[in-house]
């Protein structure tokens, strides 16, 4: 039993020195989470793409299950394109850790255009799952994955 738990230990470890958030030119990722605020609550996820060291492009969805402002009462989803700028080497940053604002932009059901900026922070675990945060008029918390 100890050497199973001493096996498992290691394979995480290893895992974990090898974790890096943001690897720029054709980096993907995938973030699925919780939308706590701005058009409503719900579900998001999104897919981005790295173009360089420091600029991604990527597409997202929201799906509504309550709205914060009767404006938006019957947009059940929105519909995104976006772009990020990943600042993770520009400040030296440690290698599991990315910061990045961004821009959306893209349809909310009915109601229109939608237009959206953030801040976002990444956090991985390993190579393959972290974390994440988005901050700013429709910010959401979830888990990363490396593709």
């Amino acid at each position: 039993m100890k050497k199973l738990v001493f096996a498992c230990a290691m394979l995480f470890l290893g895992q974990s020195a090898f974790a890096q958030a943001w690897n720029g030119k054709g980096d993907q990722k995938i973030q699925v989470g919780f939308n706590g605020w701005g058009y409503g609550t719900g579900i998001t996820a999104t897919y981005d793409y790295g173009l360089g060291n420091i600029v991604s492009l990527g597409a997202g969805a929201n799906f509504f299950f309550n709205h914060n402002n009767d404006k938006y009462a019957n947009d059940d989803f929105g519909v995104f394109g976006r772009v990020n700028f990943h600042l993770q080497e520009p400040l030296g940053m440690p290698e599991k850790w990315d910061i990045y604002p961004g821009i959306d932009l893209g349809l909310l059901g009915k109601s229109g255009t939608y237009f959206g900026a953030h801040v976002g922070v990444r956090y991985f675990f390993n190579k393959n799952v972290g974390i994440y945060g988005e901050f700013g008029n429709n910010g959401s918390l979830g888990v990363s994955f490396n593709l």
